[in-house]
């Protein structure tokens, strides 16, 4: 299932990513008051009332300094109008409703998605009444916010989820693969859909951004049942939409959700940047499984230690992905591509594995004997048993008598001793520290 979209705009400066922090309950985007402080667009997941929906803060959409403020602005309305589900319209109490604010009204207002006006700095009840000439935007009543105390946050959540649409349902069977590509453009997305499918099914180009949206390409192969979700490019053109790599998240993300297995694809003439690391945490957060793909390889000049040391870059660069396997192949060519499949239902597989709750608790039992937990001001951390809980991907509850004495460090060795007993190659695992007594 696809979550909906919801995505945060407004001009710079008005608190979009604290906002969005505090809808995520993390510190993800960076928040500093200074204009442009955002500087790529970031992707977070959050519940309310049981609806659960993906939301993009699209604060610091960066352009070249001489280019104009109201242009960086309509860009991001653009984006949202087109890619979001619901639109939350961001502004400034202690400003008031500004020339931009109305530019952007105007916009949303002719797209015809649903927008709640959210009206941050709302730092104490004087200014309350601040908020009541943002109703001639248009948009209904106006929420209150203040970003800094979180006061309002529930009211503008009530909001942004009474206009959520339902989960849009797949109506793939269950033991169909979803497989979706992403990467950033020109890394052959299109290409490899073509040379998996063999045949000519997306249009493909030289030129980054040809793709116009999502595609779903359902095929068999050897008994096993796939379907292609391609994310590559945008569907606006433009220099700006064309040359920016950053625009393409919306559409990645909705992806990504659906998917079980998530290929990131890496240009292998080029190498590895930073927007490769950017694109597969993505996939990382989300909890999917996951594939390297190492794609343009015919093209790269080589001897017998290239692709070695490339696959260690890989490693060294996607840390918090090491358990990702690294196929290398040329989608133009077809070489190595018979490689591929066999290591996406391997990882689906390992996705959802489910290990009986005896094995795991041995497995742990003698991680503990070989390194005991260690104390913390004279108490010690007892792992009384560990049970998984769910699949896709694997989450393993160990229940403690204190889960404030779970070092990250000591959880990371656990995890690491369950991923190298039971495999679990090509998917996260999540481990959750529980109280006992929690238990039930």
């Amino acid at each position: 299932m696809a979550r909906p979209v919801v995505a945060i705009v407004g001009r710079p400066n008005v608190g979009k990513s604290t906002i969005f922090n505090r809808i995520i309950g993390d510190r993800l985007a960076i928040v500093e008051d200074k204009p442009g402080i955002t500087r790529d667009r970031i992707y977070g997941a959050s519940e309310w009332n049981g609806k659960p929906f993906s939301i993009i803060d699209t604060g610091g959409i960066e352009l070249d300094d001489e280019e104009p403020i109201l242009k960086s602005i309509r860009m991001q309305a653009e984006l949202a109008i087109e890619e979001a589900d619901v639109i939350v319209f961001m502004c400034d109490a202690k400003a008031g409703v500004t020339g931009s604010d109305e530019e952007v009204a105007g916009m949303l207002y002719r797209s015809g998605k649903p927008v709640v006006v959210a009206v941050n700095k709302v730092d104490n009840i004087g200014r309350m009444d601040n908020i009541y000439e943002f109703y001639n935007l248009g948009f209904g009543d106006p929420i209150g916010v203040s970003g800094s105390h979180g006061t309002g946050i529930g009211d503008l959540l009530d909001a942004i989820t009474d206009n959520l649409p339902e989960l849009a349902e797949d109506n793939y069977e269950d033991d169909v693969i979803r497989v979706a590509l992403i990467g950033r453009p020109n890394v052959g997305k299109s290409s490899l859909v073509n040379a998996i499918l063999g045949e000519e099914r997306v249009i493909v180009s030289d030129i980054a951004g040809t793709t116009r949206d999502a595609i779903d390409t359902p095929f068999e192969k050897d008994g096993q049942k796939y379907v292609l979700i391609d994310t590559a490019g945008m569907r606006k053109r433009g220099k700006v939409y064309e040359t920016t790599e950053k625009y393409s998240v919306m559409r990645a993300m909705k992806a990504i959700e659906r998917a079980d297995v998530v290929l990131v694809l890496i240009n292998g003439e080029e190498g590895i940047i930073e927007q490769d690391k950017h694109i597969a945490g993505y996939a990382y957060e989300a909890g999917k499984a996951s594939v390297f793909v190492v794609n343009k390889w015919d093209v790269v000049e080589k001897d017998d230690k290239t692709m070695h040391q490339f696959e260690q870059k890989i490693r060294d660069h996607f840390l918090f992905m090491t358990y990702a396997p690294v196929v290398f192949l040329s989608a133009k060519t077809k070489q190595r591509l018979h490689k591929l499949l066999p290591v996406v239902q391997h990882v689906a597989e390992q996705h959802t594995k489910r290990v009986q709750t005896h094995l795991l608790n041995d497995v742990v039992s003698d991680a503990i004997a070989i390194n005991p937990p260690p104390t913390d001001k004279g108490r010690r951390l007892r792992i009384n048993y560990v049970t998984q809980v769910t699949v896709k991907p694997p989450t393993i509850v160990v229940f403690v008598n204190d889960p404030e004495l779970m070092h990250f460090s000591y959880e990371r060795y656990l995890e690491n001793k369950i991923r190298a007993a039971f495999n679990f190659e090509g998917t996260p695992i999540r481990l959750f520290t529980r109280r006992k007594s929690d238990e039930g």
